[in-house]
């Protein structure tokens, strides 16, 4: 089969998605910003009849870039994420039944709270990895490589913006925060 170039541009395309996210963690490692948890969310089953509490498991740590998570530890650097749900570790208090969505959050802050995460640590759990490799040619997620440009869909309903200008925006704000965003 002959090689009618798209083939090589795909490559090349997609090489260029990796250099893009690494400058950007490089970025962010060297200005020393604050990175949070990445944890997979794991209910265990039953031992003896005996239900036990949900905790989460520590995956890694990863700088939360908009939609992406960069890896940001020995065990994520070089890999990326869509980003899905947040949570604080914090004191879940007690069951108050307020609201359904009040009790999710809590139950999420309990299993954070058992996974033994850092008090006031951010836990990202059910990110969805995304693989840098020629799938993300004409790719439908968040990351996608879109007539030879790596892209970025920051929301499911919004159109792609170039990766290289959606990092460099991000990781800026990130780097030098406006006056009075930071904790």
């Amino acid at each position: 089969m002959a090689d009618d170039g798209r083939t090589g541009s795909a490559a090349a395309a997609v090489q260029r998605t990796r250099d893009l996210l690494d400058a950007a963690a490089d970025r962010l490692r060297d200005a020393g910003v604050r990175d949070e948890a990445l944890a997979e969310y794991v209910e265990p089953r039953a031992v003896l009849g005996i239900r036990r509490d949900p905790t989460m498991r520590p995956l890694g740590r990863v700088w939360r870039v908009g939609a992406l998570l960069l890896g940001s530890s020995a065990e994520t650097t070089g890999r990326v994420w869509a980003t899905a749900r947040i949570t604080r570790v914090t004191d879940p208090g007690r069951t108050q039944f307020v609201s359904v969505s009040a009790e999710v959050r809590r139950a999420y802050r309990a299993a954070a709270a058992k996974g033994h995460f850092r008090e006031n640590d951010t836990v990202n759990h059910g990110a969805v990895p995304i693989p840098l490799d020629d799938t993300l040619v004409d790719a439908d997620g968040v990351l996608a490589v879109v007539d030879g440009e790596p892209v970025v869909r920051w929301s499911p309903t919004a159109g792609t913006v170039p990766l290289d200008g959606y990092l460099r925006d991000r990781v800026a704000l990130l780097v030098d925060p406006p006056r009075g965003a930071t904790d």
